[in-house]
């Protein structure tokens, strides 16, 4: 069965190229020009993944965006002329799994397009323990009502916790899943990194530790 892309665009050219580019890499197409009729298909037929634009006629693309993660776990790509590092971030806390600005690559489009469908498939997005959020698709994490400022070694650090729950994980798998490391490598990285990840949830007021027992490896705790 092919999956079925929603195209939400109201620039009849840009639709009709997207449209005719996925329908020949086998997709089925669904086309909105507007968040009312974008709506109405996401309620009434089954989609794998929407391109949305966030310039729309008659509501903002990031609250279309909103409305639908509300509703519904559909993967979210955004395709707008706004390709300020400020609306990236934007789009991506609406709930956008991926964003490409206008001007693009048609072959780039249809990459991020079987990208986000094959995350869709094997991974978990939100990933929540002891009140952390993390989502794993744009690597953002929050705790309760505050954004955690985190590198990208720093939040595969944190996820694989979370992933753990109240569990242990011992410290020569931290290295690998996050490292890429083997056995005999150095592994006291890790215990550097939890260390500064450790002084860095204190500096942000998150009441969680990362605490390490011999011979078991590390868990997250709520202090």
């Amino acid at each position: 069965m092919a999956y079925r892309i929603l195209l939400v665009e109201d620039n009849p050219h840009i639709m009709e190229i997207n449209s005719e580019a996925l329908m020949m890499e086998d997709y089925e197409v669904l086309e909105a020009v507007d968040g009312k009729s974008c709506m109405e298909i996401v309620r009434s037929q089954e989609v794998d993944l929407a391109v949305l634009d966030i310039m729309l006629p008659d509501v903002d693309g990031l609250e279309l965006c909103r409305q639908i993660k509300k509703e519904y776990d559909i993967p979210i790509l955004f395709l707008t002329a706004l390709g300020e590092n400020a609306q990236i971030i934007e789009g991506l806390r609406a709930g956008g799994d991926d964003y490409l600005p206008k001007p693009y690559d048609i072959g780039v489009l249809l990459a991020r397009i079987e990208a986000r469908l094959r995350d869709s498939m094997h991974r978990k997005r939100f990933v929540s323990c002891h009140g952390i959020k993390l989502d794993t698709m744009s690597m953002i994490g929050t705790y309760g009502d505050k954004d955690l400022l985190l590198t990208q070694k720093e939040f595969l650090l944190l996820r694989t916790m979370a992933e753990k729950g109240s569990g242990y994980i011992l410290m020569e798998d931290m290295y690998r899943d996050i490292w890429g490391g083997g056995e005999g490598d150095d592994h006291n990285v890790v215990h550097t990194a939890v260390s500064r990840m450790n002084k860095k949830l204190e500096s942000m007021g998150v009441k969680l530790k990362l605490v390490y027992k011999r011979g078991t490896g590390y868990r997250m705790e709520k202090i």
